[in-house]
C-alpha cells in the first residue's frame, strides 16, 4: 500500500489536487494554476484576499514564501526518483514591492539541470543547488524574489550479507 500511495502522488493531477486541498494552502487562498512535472514546471498563484492580508492591506510575507516552498523539492523528486534524498536546505526571500492583487510564481528546472544533478550526484556524496525565482503580480511587477538551496545525494545500495 506505502508503494502505491507513493507512486499515485507521482502523477501530475493528482498531486495538484493533494496540494490544492493541503489546509494551509486553502486557508491562504494558494493554487497551483498548472502542473506540469514531465515539462519540469509549476505556476502556483495567490489571489489577495481577507485571509492573506497583512495588517498594512497587502499580502502577508509568510503566505508569498509558503506558496513556493516546497515546488523545487516536487519537480526534483518527481524526476531523480526513491534513489535520491532531497531536502530544503535554507530559503530567503527579500520583498520587493507590496502585493495587492493575484500574485504568481513559476517554477522551472530543465532537463539539462537533472542530468547534471544525477552526474554530480553519482559518488553519492551531497551536493547543494541554488535555485532564484520571482513572485510577480498581474501585470508582471515583481513582488518578491526567493532563493532557496536544495540538499540532494543520492542514496547508498543496502549492503546485503
Amino acid at each position: 500500500m506505502k508503494d502505491f500511495l507513493r507512486k499515485i502522488r507521482t502523477i501530475p493531477a493528482v498531486s495538484k489536487f493533494m496540494i490544492n486541498h493541503y489546509s494551509p494552502y486553502r486557508g491562504a487562498g494558494i493554487a497551483i494554476e498548472t502542473i506540469e512535472l514531465d515539462n519540469y514546471f509549476i505556476r502556483i498563484k495567490m489571489p489577495l484576499t481577507r485571509k492573506n492580508r497583512n495588517i498594512v492591506g497587502t499580502h502577508f510575507g509568510g503566505s508569498l514564501y509558503s506558496m513556493v516552498d516546497p515546488f523545487y523539492m516536487l519537480i526534483l523528486m518527481h524526476h531523480l526518483g526513491h534513489k535520491y534524498i532531497v531536502w530544503d536546505k535554507s530559503a530567503s526571500i527579500n520583498f520587493l514591492s507590496p502585493g495587492r492583487s493575484t500574485v504568481y510564481a513559476d517554477i522551472k528546472l530543465s532537463a539539462k539541470e537533472i542530468i547534471e544533478i544525477k552526474k554530480l550526484a553519482e559518488n553519492h556524496e551531497p551536493i547543494l543547488r541554488h535555485y532564484t525565482l520571482n513572485i510577480v503580480d498581474e501585470t508582471g511587477n515583481r513582488i518578491a524574489e526567493v532563493e532557496k538551496v536544495l540538499y540532494i545525494r543520492r542514496k547508498k545500495s543496502k549492503a546485503t550479507s
